[in-house]
C-alpha cells in the first residue's frame, strides 16, 4: 500500500499517543506518508523521556510535539493531540500507535472513505483478511473475538469487528460534536468512542489492515482491566438502549423491549417457584402450570428477538458531514 495515494485533497493529521515507546517511535515518524499534513506526538508524561528524544532525532518538519503534564491513558493523550489538532484546523484525525504494531502506509486507505463523504469515522479492522491473522497470537484472536461481540451489543455498531484496534480516523464534524469530558481516557477508549459514535449517528466503516507483531511489549493487562471492561460495556449498553429507544425515539422495537423484559422476569420467577413448591411436595406441575410458566417465557423471547433484530438493523445511514457539513468551514 505505499504507493497509495489520497483520492481528493484535505488537511489530515496524524496523532500519535506516546508511552514506552522511544525504541519504535523514530520509525513510525520516518514511515508516515506525505498525504499527511501534520504529526502530533503527544508525550504521555513518558518515564523515557520521549518528547525531549523525539525533538533531538526526528527532521520531520511537521512535527509538532505535546507534552501531558501527568499520565492520563492513552485515550487521555489521544484526545488531547486530536483536540490541538482540530483547533490548528485539521478536516481529519488520524490516531496510530507508536509501538510500530500499524503500517502507516495504510493511512490513505484508512481515511479514504470519510474523504469521499462516505462516513465519519473509519477503524483498522485486523479480522478481515484471514491471512492477515498469521502473525496475531492465539490469544489476541480469542481475546479480539470476544471483545468484538461484546462490543457490538454496548455500542449498537453490530457491523464493526475489532473495536480495541488502535488505528482511527475521525471527521471534525464528528470530533467537535463529542462530549470529550465523558469519553474513558484509557484502555477503553476506542470501544468507549464507538458508543458515543453511537450517540451521535455518526456513521463508521472497517478498512482491512495488517497488523504487525515483533518484540514490543503492551502495558494492557487482560485480567486487571477485565472487570473494567464489563462494567463499562454494560453501563454503555443500559445507557444506549435508553437513549435510543425510550428517548430519542419510542417505536416497535421500544414496545418490544417494554414488554419482553417484565414477560421473562414472570416466567422465569413464577416457573422457578413452582418448581420448587412442586419438588419439595413430590408434586408433579399440572399443564396449566407449565403453561403460565412457558408460555410469558416464549412471548418474551420472541419479542426480546424482534428487538434485537431491529436494533442490528438500525444503523446510521447518513454522514454527520454531509448533514452538517455547512456548520463546519
Amino acid at each position: 500500500m505505499s504507493g497509495e495515494t489520497l483520492k481528493k485533497p484535505g488537511k489530515i493529521a496524524v496523532i500519535i499517543p506516546c508511552y514506552r515507546v522511544r525504541s519504535q517511535i523514530l520509525g513510525v515518524i520516518a514511515r508516515i506518508p506525505p498525504a499527511c499534513n501534520a504529526i502530533y506526538v503527544v508525550d504521555d508524561f513518558c518515564p523515557e523521556g520521549t518528547a525531549d528524544f523525539v525533538e533531538a532525532n526526528a527532521r520531520d518538519a511537521r512535527l509538532i510535539v505535546l507534552r501531558n503534564e501527568k499520565n492520563l491513558g492513552v485515550g487521555g493523550a489521544t484526545l488531547n493531540g486530536m483536540k490541538r489538532a482540530f483547533d490548528d484546523g485539521a478536516l481529519v484525525m488520524v490516531k496510530i500507535d507508536g509501538d510500530g504494531q500499524i503500517d502507516p502506509a495504510l493511512l490513505p486507505r484508512l481515511v479514504a472513505p470519510i474523504l469521499r463523504g462516505d462516513y465519519d469515522y473509519a477503524k483498522g479492522n485486523r479480522f478481515f483478511d484471514l491471512r492477515d491473522l498469521a502473525g496475531m497470537p492465539f490469544v489476541r484472536k480469542i481475546g479480539n473475538a470476544i471483545l468484538s461481540f461484546v462490543s457490538k451489543i454496548s455500542s449498537g455498531y453490530w457491523q464493526i469487528f475489532d473495536p480495541t484496534n488502535g488505528f482511527v480516523a475521525i471527521h471534525a464534524i464528528a470530533f467537535q460534536r463529542l462530549l470529550l469530558a465523558e469519553i474513558d481516557k484509557r484502555f477503553f477508549f476506542e470501544s468507549d468512542m464507538l458508543y458515543h459514535l453511537n450517540l451521535l449517528r455518526a456513521m463508521v466503516v472497517d478498512v482491512p489492515m495488517r497488523a504487525v507483531y515483533g518484540s514490543e511489549k503492551s502495558n494492557f493487562r487482560i485480567m486487571r482491566n477485565a472487570f473494567y471492561f464489563a462494567w463499562h460495556h454494560a453501563s454503555n449498553f443500559l445507557t444506549r438502549i435508553f437513549y435510543t429507544y425510550m428517548i430519542r425515539d419510542f417505536s416497535m422495537a421500544s414496545i418490544y423491549l417494554v414488554l419482553s423484559v417484565p414477560l421473562l422476569a414472570f416466567g422465569f420467577i413464577f416457573g422457578t417457584e413452582r418448581w420448587i413448591e412442586l419438588a419439595q411436595r413430590g408434586e408433579a406441575a399440572t399443564a396449566g402450570t407449565v403453561m403460565l410458566a412457558s408460555l410469558p417465557i416464549m412471548l418474551g423471547a420472541q419479542m426480546l428477538l424482534s428487538f434485537l433484530a431491529f436494533d442490528i438493523g438500525n444503523a446510521p445511514r447518513q454522514p454527520l458531514q454531509r448533514l452538517l457539513g455547512g456548520e463546519y468551514e
